[in-house]
């Protein structure tokens, strides 16, 4: 716990706003506002497909709320370049930096499979988590941060082609049906069980191709290629990673697929990381225009504690203590119930926003 080592204005604010937007999302989440919403709203109804999109597709598909664990790994990788840079500039030595990051990685493993006892409110090992995979990627990432682009490149290719050969070597015939693919076959080697909801674990695999990507940008930030170079770069890039995603899904070589993390799906996500990192990187750091970007920076903030704090407080306790005077008093003046399930979710958002802002205005800062 240590103070910001530099004001927000003087960092790339648009990196800080593309973090801070991600981590309310996830907030938003962890304080049930998505299911309220769905809850006020017909089956069917527009509105209903609207807000359906913050939710994981099922399988074969991509929704908007699929869109946020690459996102969040992609910002990491972005950083990655800026960290390091700061970190020699203050004269740590290469060995202390590789100490920081392995240290780094075993915590956010440790933190991804404690959520994980947290969930099943018992000791069980399993691999499934943002934190756990992430503890590999950024290790990854690390190890080939300072090679060429071409060579980072190639090895996020090389990345997504070992992904498809294993699926396909696995099941010829079918490689990714749900539960019954190479990512459940090695879950059943080293957790001894198969995640209902389709996940595996070698999703770190692929997804590292996420934070590879966020590495390249940063470095392109961190360099003197001027900006109008840069959104062209990264325009061309994310549009690149779109058409060959969403194609590969469309003639029906690779579907896209988030819960096992195919080729398909991490080229077109990875597409979306990237335009959304040049529409903010133009926005408010080419344009200026950052006043409105606040309330999601301080989030942004400290996004390893709002992240476990929302996790392992936000969807049960919290919730339920903010129910408490919601329902007590709100219940009086009669509204229905999907009414107060909305307002205790804004409630609930609400006061983890302010916890936030009050460790913001505090300048307490948490690092790992």
């Amino acid at each position: 716990m240590n103070p910001s080592p530099t004001a927000p204005g003087r960092r790339l604010v648009s990196l800080d706003a593309y973090r801070g937007i991600t981590m309310f999302l996830l907030v938003a989440e962890s304080a049930l506002v998505y299911r309220a919403l769905l809850g006020m709203v017909p089956e069917g109804s527009f509105e209903f497909a609207v807000f359906l999109q913050f939710t994981h597709h099922p399988w074969n598909g991509l929704r908007f709320w699929d869109l946020i664990q690459p996102f969040f790994m992609f910002i990491v990788g972005v950083a990655m370049p800026f960290s390091l840079k700061r970190r020699r500039e203050k004269g740590a030595a290469p060995s202390a930096i590789t100490r920081h990051i392995l240290r780094r990685c075993l915590l956010l493993f440790l933190f991804g499979t404690g959520l994980h006892c947290v969930y099943a409110d018992a000791l069980v090992f399993e691999l499934w988590n943002v934190l756990t995979q992430l503890s590999f990627t950024i290790l990854l990432t690390y190890l080939f941060i300072n090679y060429p682009a071409k060579w980072q490149l190639a090895l996020s290719v090389g990345l997504l082609i070992l992904t498809e050969i294993v699926y396909r070597v696995y099941d010829p015939a079918d490689p990714f049906v749900k539960g019954e693919n190479f990512g459940s076959f090695l879950d059943m080697i080293l957790m001894g069980k198969i995640n209902k909801g389709g996940w595996v674990a070698i999703n770190c695999l692929p997804t590292a191709v996420h934070t590879l990507w966020g590495a390249m940008c940063g470095k392109l930030l961190l360099s003197k290629t001027s900006d109008e170079q840069k959104i062209k770069t990264f325009l061309i890039a994310g549009l690149l990673g779109l058409s060959i995603g969403y194609g590969l899904d469309w003639v029906g070589i690779t579907p896209i697929i988030k819960r096992i993390s195919t080729s398909a799906f991490v080229l077109a996500s990875g597409g979306w990381a990237v335009l959304a990192l040049v529409f903010f990187y133009w926005l408010i750091d080419v344009k200026n225009i950052k006043k409105w970007t606040f309330v999601f920076l301080i989030v942004g903030m400290n996004p390893i504690f709002i992240y476990l704090f929302a996790e392992i407080l936000g969807h049960d306790w919290l919730t339920g203590f903010v129910r408490i005077f919601n329902y007590g008093f709100l219940g009086l003046l009669g509204l229905p119930e999907n009414v107060l399930a909305l307002l205790n979710a804004f409630f609930t958002l609400a006061f983890m926003w302010y916890i936030c802002y009050f460790l913001y205005k505090n300048k307490i800062f948490f690092k790992i």
